[in-house]
């Protein structure tokens, strides 16, 4: 709770601004240009199905408006981390069991705006 209290008064140093918000995103709807910081990462466990096998994880982020369930796909199960700030560039929204989740999908991009180690607390 802390970090999101110095991110206010220090928005412009710590949080750029993106495109979208938590608090604008609607069930059944596309993402574009959302920027999370990850609050925790459930373990992964190995998905098959008949369009997708490997490796898939649940994540907790949040922004200054509210909490999102985040779905990481293959090497972005890798890739983030506790604590990284990431923007999803395309993918989706949907609504499970009454709460918002986002992801990349197929066909979406997602990318580790800052990692934990880069972050700057003044």
């Amino acid at each position: 709770m802390r970090f999101f209290r110095i991110m206010k008064h220090n928005n412009a140093d710590l949080w750029p601004q993106p495109a979208n918000r938590i608090a604008n995103l609607k069930p059944n709807t596309p993402v574009k240009d959302l920027e999370l910081l990850i609050l925790r990462i459930y373990p992964q466990r190995l998905l098959v199905s008949g369009s997708y096998t490997g490796p898939v994880a649940a994540a907790c982020g949040r922004d200054d408006t509210g909490l999102v369930g985040v779905v990481l796909w293959a090497e972005q199960v890798d890739d983030v981390q506790l604590g990284d700030v990431i923007r999803l560039h395309s993918g989706w929204c949907r609504s499970r069991d009454g709460a918002l989740v986002v992801s990349t999908g197929r066909h979406g991009r997602m990318s580790v705006v800052r990692g934990a180690d880069d972050r700057r607390l003044a």
